[in-house]
């Protein structure tokens, strides 16, 4: 498994980017449009996270900017009907950021904003994906660290946690994994658009045995009611 590339950009295609190595060879890796758009000058270093798809008359490396949105695609793939070109495409629409907001929301009219998904995907993506959403929402910060920061490589190791927000830790400054996955969950909220003081509050009510199951206690306090 290839699951991280490093090198100099060679060039910028349509759907695709070649990044050349240290070692002389040049790697063809599809991206979504929001990822292409980040890339810097042909010359310039950049790195990304990979994922190898495989079929019988194709081997393709798929390029992510984020740990995250690569969790994010893995997840769309394995519903029926989406695969890498629509996952992408719902990525490349939405960011990890509003595929999560959209998974927790149950809204299938974000995910039908991407091109090629219709409403029957779209509903089928939130059925099957929604329950799923928190696991990949408690990769918190560590999840979100780009491949690339500042226009050199990641040199920390690519599952390093990384420190959480201060408001997390602000919030719930007690020490132990409990305090750290109830940081965790605070942040994916505050991501997700809801007021940190709301946010803190349904936090600090929920029962889970990690962030995910924390963050899925907490969603459901703050759905709507009626």
């Amino acid at each position: 498994m290839i699951g991280k590339v490093s090198g100099r950009l060679g060039y910028r295609g349509d759907d695709h980017v070649l990044i050349e190595t240290a070692g002389g060879v040049g790697y063809l890796v599809t991206c979504s449009d929001r990822t292409l758009a980040s890339m810097p000058r042909p010359g310039e270093r950049v790195a990304l996270y990979t994922d190898l798809l495989v079929r019988e008359d194709l081997m393709q490396l798929i390029g992510f900017l984020t740990l995250a949105e690569r969790e994010w695609h893995r997840l769309l793939v394995t519903v029926q009907g989406v695969g890498a070109k629509a996952a992408l495409a719902i990525l490349g629409t939405l960011g990890a950021e509003g595929v999560a907001r959209a998974l927790s929301l149950g809204d299938a009219g974000a995910i039908r904003a991407a091109p090629g998904v219709g409403p029957k995907l779209a509903q089928r993506v939130i059925l099957e994906l929604r329950a799923k959403a928190p696991s990949v929402l408690a990769m918190g910060a560590a999840g979100a660290t780009p491949a690339m920061v500042s226009g050199a490589p990641e040199t920390a190791p690519e599952q390093a946690p990384a420190a959480p927000p201060a408001t997390a830790t602000a919030a719930f400054p007690a020490p132990g994994a409990d305090a750290q996955a109830r940081a965790d969950a605070l942040s994916a909220l505050v991501n997700l658009g809801y007021g940190e003081g709301e946010a803190a509050a349904a936090v600090a009510e929920a029962e889970g045995a990690d962030a995910a199951g924390m963050i899925r206690a907490a969603l459901r306090a703050l759905a709507p009611k009626g």
